[in-house]
């Protein structure tokens, strides 16, 4: 296992030291096509020898197996090589290489700086891969729209963003110096994506999809059971939001009561922030005074704007984890920020699906007991492979199930925060539905957007926002209730206290869910 992922940490640079590995902070790694060729057939050569690996014990066989899932999947999606169709691919690498070291700040300036300058000369070369691998007859016209709104904040980013959070001036100055040719790169990038003309769909199929729910997520079903199991549960939530939104408006219209208890929002993005930051404080000191999980020593949650080049791309809260290689626990909850040039009537819509109704469900999910709480905790197991792979079923899965423990804890304590939470549940029981029929083809984006627009309590921008993201990452906006409903059949099996088998199943990382079920019962 070791020799594995020494192979895989060095030909995946940026996730090594986004983990907290050492030694890989200076390169972005090699994105021509000879190199995802190679990587691919590597890939199939190492699932063949870790297939036939005899594990000697339970614990073994658990990363053994959780490596393979990875591989599976991974091979199973070279038939859709993103890299030929997704300009994300390449800039995603490039933005969290530079933001990411100096959110987290785990070393000294002086060795910071010097790293971010090797990878800025390397960013030219990787944007040249982007524009030469990009296939006209794959890449989607959507996922490239959806790449030159990112690739369009790469100028800034890189010249005023990144040396804004550098302190000492002569640092900040070379910093700002060898971020011009990268920034030029961007400029580059951005006028070939404004004339690239391609033909490709972003709908995955539903052949793939399931292949990824059984081989990579090991669920016991595919795409067709997914959908009806959405459609179920959105039935049931329905059903009892009906009941809740009386003691909210005097009716059973849910819908109109939420776009009520929407109206009540922070007046700005900064009272937005503020207010989130009060509100996941008061998360932890529920979580801590009922006594319901373990703490990480020293964890810190930090609530901040979202960073500039995700605003385009991500419409919703949103959590950096400290790097769980590393001893620092310190994880950022990201609030939804706007991009600079939406209008006021945008903002507005944007405060809105931030509540203040929904604020206690979206502070638990991103923070206490739900992401923060699970990954800083989860970095103290002692396991290598489980800090490195991790699947959004489970670790999705987690933030929604310790969203109702919650509440039936007595978290949301008024009918208007308890309508926000069930809301937030039918909410990912709606992008089950949504998810499944756009990439198997029963959907259009248009069908999509109204239904989340009216099955859920979104704003037709956030809608739109949330469909678009949809379309551009198959599979993964299932996870949450997906996950969620599993982790409580396997709570059911569990003889314990609620706080033994939390710390358990979500101590032994953010497996996939069937060998989350072998840690947690063993």
């Amino acid at each position: 296992m070791d020799e594995f992922l020494k192979w895989y940490f060095s030909d995946r640079p940026v996730i090594a030291s986004t983990l907290g590995a050492d030694g890989y902070d200076h390169t972005l790694g090699d994105f021509t096509a000879a190199a995802w060729t190679a990587r691919e057939q590597e890939e199939v050569r190492w699932l063949d020898r870790l297939s036939a690996l005899r594990t000697a014990s339970p614990d073994d066989t658990i990363d053994r197996d959780l490596v393979l899932s990875q591989l599976r999947g991974s091979i199973a999606l070279a038939s859709w090589p993103a890299w030929r169709r997704d300009p994300a691919t390449y800039l995603s690498a490039i933005f969290a290489s530079m933001f990411t070291p100096f959110q987290h700040r785990l070393k000294p300036e002086p060795e910071l700086v010097p790293a971010a300058v090797s990878r800025l000369a390397e960013v030219p070369g990787v944007l040249a891969a982007c524009r030469a691998n990009l296939d006209p007859d794959l890449a989607a016209p959507l996922l490239v729209q959806r790449g030159l709104g990112q690739a369009r904040t790469g100028r800034n980013f890189l010249t005023r963003t990144i040396p804004s959070m550098v302190q000492d001036e002569g640092l900040r100055a070379t910093l700002a110096e060898a971020a011009e040719p990268a920034a030029r790169a961007f400029d580059e990038l951005v006028a070939f994506l404004e004339g690239f003309e391609c033909g490709g769909s972003w709908r995955m199929g539903e052949k793939l999809y399931s292949t990824l729910l059984r081989e990579r997520e090991m669920l016991a079903y595919g795409a067709a059971e997914l959908h009806e199991k959405g459609k179920a549960a959105w039935a049931e939530l329905d059903e009892r939001m009906r009941r809740v939104a009386r003691g909210v408006n005097g009716t059973e219209d849910w819908r109109a009561a939420m776009d009520s208890l929407m109206d009540d929002h922070p007046p700005t993005l900064a009272d937005m922030r503020a207010e989130y930051e009060v509100e996941t404080q008061r998360a932890r000191a529920f979580v801590k005074e009922h006594d319901l999980v373990t703490f990480a020593d020293g964890e810190q949650c930090h609530v901040l704007p979202s960073a500039e080049y995700t605003r385009p791309v991500l419409s919703v809260a949103h959590y950096l984890s400290p790097p769980p290689l590393g001893a620092s626990r310190t994880g950022v909850f990201f609030v939804p920020y706007t991009p600079d040039d939406f209008t006021p009537e945008q903002v507005r819509q944007r405060l809105r699906t931030n509540s203040r109704a929904t604020m206690p469900s979206i502070a638990v999910h991103e923070a206490y007991p739900g992401h923060h709480w699970h990954l800083s905790y989860m970095a103290g197991n002692p396991r290598t492979v489980r800090k490195v792979f991790r699947t959004p079923y489970f670790t999705e899965g987690w933030a929604l199930y310790v969203e109702k423990v919650l509440h039936q804890e007595g978290y949301f304590d008024t009918p208007a925060t308890e309508l926000a939470h069930l809301d937030c549940r039918i909410f990912r029981a709606a992008r089950i539905v949504v998810d499944t029929a756009l990439h198997c083809g029963d959907m259009s984006v248009e069908e999509a957007e109204t239904f989340m627009a009216t099955k859920a309590s979104l704003s037709p921008g956030t809608a739109q926002g949330e469909v678009n993201r949809y379309c551009a990452w198959p599979t993964q906006a299932p996870s949450y209730l997906t996950g969620a409903i599993e982790i409580d059949r396997i709570r059911e099996s569990f003889r314990g206290s609620p706080k033994e088998f939390h710390d358990r199943i979500a101590g032994s990382g953010g497996l996939p869910l069937g060998l989350a079920e072998q840690a947690a019962l063993a």
